[in-house]
């Protein structure tokens, strides 16, 4: 029988170490308390393009149990800080975190959105909720965001979903505009997160 030389030893246990790390990474988190599901954040969240709830209202029928829809079209991730003591007031258990599109758009610097967004989520887990965090695109050709927001994700151990729009932005049939899915699109996105949202409140998707 060959003898695993020391350098083969260590490169396993790196190989190893790394395989834990991203385990660990994609872990989700669970709900550690009872209370309502809040989603907070922009139009996206409130539904904007389609015929009524989006991917909030397609994803309470799938859980079977209510969402409590807390998006406003146009809001900033500052907008969002300030309307934090809403959401924490209501004791969620979970929180669906989608902002800083519009802080693309209107060309925040991207530091501060994701020092508003950081702010957030320490807030909302301080308070015993568990977060999933839901990317956007920050940029037409090259996505500026998404690395930033891994490492929020990373940083935080929340449940993350990257790019919300990433299967439905200029596919024909699937948006009500430029940035707003339609019924189609919407049904898209909800198959996307439920799966990740199920897990988190003990459930099979």
């Amino acid at each position: 029988m060959r003898r695993i030389g020391a350098s083969t030893s260590r490169w396993l246990v790196l190989m190893a170490a790394i395989l834990v790390c991203s385990c660990a990474r994609h872990a989700i988190p669970q709900a550690t308390r009872d209370g309502p599901v809040v989603a907070f954040g922009d139009s996206l969240v409130h539904g904007t393009g389609s015929s009524g709830g989006g991917f909030v209202k397609l994803m309470e029928s799938r859980l079977g149990r209510p969402i409590l829809n807390l998006g406003v079209p146009g809001n900033t991730t500052a907008d969002g800080l300030e309307r934090l003591d809403d959401v924490i007031d209501r004791h969620p258990s979970v929180v669906i975190l989608l902002l800083g599109g519009n802080d693309y758009l209107r060309q925040v610097p991207r530091e501060e959105t994701f020092a508003n967004l950081a702010l957030i989520i320490e807030r909302l887990q301080a308070e015993g909720c568990a977060v999933l965090l839901v990317g956007v695109r920050g940029g037409l050709i090259r996505d500026n965001f998404a690395e930033h927001f891994r490492q929020l994700a990373d940083r935080y151990r929340t449940a993350y979903v990257h790019d919300v729009l990433d299967d439905t932005l200029g596919v024909s049939g699937y948006m009500a505009d430029q940035v707003h899915p339609n019924d189609a699109g919407y049904r898209v996105i909800a198959d996307r997160l439920y799966p990740v949202l199920a897990r988190m409140l003990g459930q099979e998707p």
